[in-house]
């Protein structure tokens, strides 16, 4: 059966705010008071540790975070340490994936073909690096951006010299409870990349972090490219995706 998931644009929200909102939204889902939803939004500058972080991957000390003006918080996604900011897309899926989707690794490969996408509306090639579980996200050869040749990465991921420099343009940590999703991805649309200076990004020392705006993109506004990813959402999870209203959200959570 096609699904239908509600999409939502909050503009910028503070990381803590945004991770209560989706804890009462999981709660609703999994009781059946809601359908699926998708927040997409923007977060202030913070640095956020999943489940499997070390704590030496941030290498930022905490007076150098406090200049700078970037919060450090635990979260309960997996993966090791990210960044949020500014210019970048957040996608905050809200999704039941029973019964027909009960598959960790399909949703996560579903999240990355998300971003894919998004990369291709701007005439950039970006694809996953498949065979190991650190490298999980969606890349870009910054020396070719324009083609991605899987082979080609999987050699340069593992230090073989062919040319290519890897670039991570969308990070994935997710959370499922009861089979219903929590977090989602980041998409670099014109992010301040010096953030992920801060930090080891994902654990990987080896490898960049881009954006499109490095990538040579002129930019779009990252509420035009939450607005495009309803399209690919819909394509990728056979769902009819329908604009929703903040404020329908704020009248169900007054205080999330």
């Amino acid at each position: 059966m096609r699904r239908t998931i509600t999409a939502y644009w909050l503009g910028r929200v503070g990381y803590d705010a945004a991770h209560r909102l989706q804890q009462k939204l999981v709660e609703a889902r999994i009781a059946g008071r809601i359908g699926d939803v998708i927040l997409l939004l923007e977060h202030d500058a913070v640095i956020t540790m999943g489940r499997s972080a070390k704590a030496d991957n941030v290498l930022a000390a905490d007076e150098e975070r406090a200049a700078k003006g970037v919060d450090l918080v635990e979260t309960g996604r997996g993966g090791d340490v990210t960044f949020h900011g500014p210019g970048q897309l957040v996608a905050y899926p809200i999704v039941d994936l029973k019964p027909d989707r009960c598959d960790v690794r399909r949703y996560i490969g579903d999240l990355a073909e998300v971003m894919v996408r998004l990369a291709k509306d701007h005439g950039i090639a970006a694809g996953v690096v498949p065979g190991d579980s650190k490298l999980v996200g969606v890349w870009v050869d910054e020396e070719a951006p324009n083609e991605w040749d899987v082979d080609r990465a999987r050699d340069a991921a593992i230090g073989v010299p062919n040319g290519a420099r890897l670039g991570k343009i969308g990070a994935i940590g997710v959370r499922l409870s009861r089979w219903v999703t929590m977090h989602g991805f980041a998409f670099n649309v014109s992010t301040d990349l010096s953030g992920f200076g801060l930090i080891v990004p994902c654990g990987i020392r080896e490898l960049d972090v881009t954006s499109l705006a490095r990538l040579g993109i002129t930019p779009p506004s990252i509420e035009e490219v939450a607005r495009a990813s309803h399209r690919h959402f819909g394509d990728v999870l056979d769902a009819d995706v329908v604009e929703g209203r903040a404020a329908d959200l704020e009248a169900l959570f007054p205080a999330a």
